[in-house]
């Protein structure tokens, strides 16, 4: 059946699996998993080992996982982390999927988990296709006014050409760029770029530019990044339903 919701916002489930029942025990299995990581314990057995012992769902798995890091990821980190007020005047490239799917999350409702590494992610996925919802395009106008405000010269949003609709949202990513005239620029190419490629992961990882993700692999390999999304909804979307999972209860 296709999916025909018109937000991104919290699964049916979701009030149940991380009430304030589960929050506790999804914790511990965050500080358990990041133990076994740091000692150097494979992913995958460390996560069904934990996800057993508290008995948690697929979808709290999943929390877990993505909220988790070994100590030598969360140091390593931080030590290439820029804090906003350290990008003005900067160029970032932005990964677009990564960043705007949040921003949608946290404008519609759906849970944010901030991690052991203090970002902010959401459980959503693409599933190889993009599919537009009713606060993409606020989204995507929330995160222009930002960078205008913050002072980002330019910005490259990377796009993963695999992934249907990508060129859809190319175009209205350049139709509002060139309305708002955004970064005080009146042409797109002085402000924003936007390109479709195959893996943006690769392109970020190897780049010199600022990266806008919070995306695990990309933080750890990338030269310097920042949490875009978590400093948007942090200041600009205050009734976000942000759930720390990087804390011990």
């Amino acid at each position: 059946m296709p999916d025909k919701r018109l937000h991104r916002g919290q699964h049916p489930a979701d009030k149940k699996l991380f009430g304030e029942t589960w929050i506790p025990n999804i914790r511990r299995a965050v500080a358990d998993y990041s133990l076994l990581l740091s000692k150097g314990y494979a992913e995958k057995s460390s996560l069904k080992l934990v996800g057993d012992r508290f008995t948690l769902t697929e979808r709290q798995r999943l929390a877990v996982m993505r909220s988790a890091c070994s100590e030598e990821q969360r140091a390593s980190r931080k030590s290439r982390q820029l804090e906003i007020n350290q990008i003005a005047g900067q160029v970032i490239a932005i990964d677009g999927y990564n960043v705007l799917i949040t921003i949608e999350a946290a404008m519609s409702g759906g849970l944010i988990f901030r991690g052991r590494d203090g970002c902010c992610r959401d459980l959503a996925s693409i599933h190889g296709t993009y599919r537009r919802v009713s606060e993409t395009q606020p989204a995507i106008e929330l995160i222009g006014g930002f960078l205008q405000q913050i002072g980002i010269s330019q910005a490259l949003w990377l796009l993963d050409s695999p992934v249907s609709n990508s060129g859809r949202l190319k175009t209205l990513l350049r139709e509002l760029a060139e309305k708002n005239k955004w970064n005080g620029f009146g042409k797109l190419t002085a402000g924003w770029e936007i390109e479709l490629v195959t893996s943006p992961d690769a392109v970020l990882i190897k780049g010199e530019k600022i990266v806008a993700s919070s995306d695990s692999m990309i933080l750890d390999k990338c030269c310097k990044w920042v949490d875009l999304a978590g400093e948007i909804i942090k200041k600009r979307i205050p009734a976000a339903k942000i759930i720390d999972l990087g804390i011990q209860s």
